[in-house]
């Protein structure tokens, strides 16, 4: 094997052009997979090589298991896995021996959870007074900041609301799905309506119904990421220490509805997602909450 994974690291390098640290990582985990082999010892020729045409799928499965019990990260997982496959594949392609992992899926990567605001946080934000003259632009972003926390609004939905979205008199706004998806309705608070028309009041280009609402100062549209810089340099002004997007203000928005009692289905229509089980991932409500709550409502507490 460790004959084959040379020739491999070669062709890598050569063939395919790869850098110097990548056929260095690939190399790396493939002496990782030659070693676990070695240790078994159930594939050793009487050199005290393993022979590759002897390692099957389920050698490979026993690998990664072993890697998943000594708490190696999903993504190092996937990667070994990774450069197994390409190994293998190059086996086959050069000497037309099978591969055996064919068939074998990366674990799921593990998806975090944004950071959120404390409800004192998101506050502290939203309010804080910038020490400076208003502009139509301080207009603007706090416009953005009171519908992403009062909405849960995607970033990408927030840009995309024009001004006929918007129903001052019941207080919700429509988000615009695009082709072939669903439209939702969801709630907006006073505050954020009360943004909303000191925004559009100041606008430098008046705006009609079919217009953007959010804007840069000449009148287009505003991008996710100007939004996202506008996010963070807010966070800043208000003296937060947590880092925190836009996305992070919609799980902020999640969360906080959770630790007021409101209910897993209410959430997914708000958020807009298609499965229940994406709307659980918001379920990490605090210890002290929980205790809090196990404290004033069981009898025996």
């Amino acid at each position: 094997m460790l004959h084959d994974i040379e020739a491999f690291a070669t062709s890598l390098a050569k063939a395919a052009r790869a850098s110097r640290h990548t056929v260095s990582n690939y190399r790396r985990d493939l002496m990782s997979l030659r070693a676990f082999l070695l240790e078994r010892g159930t594939m050793v020729d009487a050199n005290g090589e393993v022979t590759v045409d002897t390692i099957t799928a389920d050698h490979v499965r026993q690998y990664l298991a072993e890697l998943m019990r000594n708490a190696a990260a999903r993504a190092t997982v996937q990667r070994r896995l990774s450069a197994i496959k390409a190994f293998f594949r190059y086996r086959e392609s050069n000497l037309g021996a099978t591969s055996p992992v064919r068939a074998l899926r990366s674990p799921k990567s593990q998806r975090h959870l944004p950071s959120i605001l404390q409800e004192s946080e998101a506050k502290r934000l939203i309010e804080h007074e910038v020490d400076a003259p208003e502009t139509p632009a301080m207009a603007r972003d706090l416009a953005i900041l009171e519908v992403l926390y009062s909405s849960g609004l995607r970033v990408s939905e927030l840009v995309g609301l024009d001004w006929r979205d918007i129903d001052d008199e019941i207080g919700m706004l429509t988000v615009r799905a695009g082709k072939g998806a669903k439209d939702r309705v969801v709630p907006v608070g006073e505050p954020a309506l009360d943004a909303l028309k000191a925004w559009r009041a100041v606008m430098p280009i008046p705006a009609d119904p079919n217009a953007p609402v959010i804007t840069n100062l000449r009148g287009a549209r505003l991008t996710t990421r100007s939004v996202e810089k506008i996010v963070a340099r807010r966070i800043v002004d208000a003296g937060l220490t947590t880092s925190v997007t836009p996305h992070g203000l919609r799980h902020s928005f999640a969360t906080h509805m959770l630790n007021a009692g409101a209910d897993l289905r209410s959430i997914q229509e708000m958020l807009g997602h298609a499965s229940l089980a994406t709307t659980q991932r918001y379920t990490h409500v605090s210890v002290n909450h929980l205790k809090e709550v196990y404290r004033r409502a069981h009898p025996r507490a």
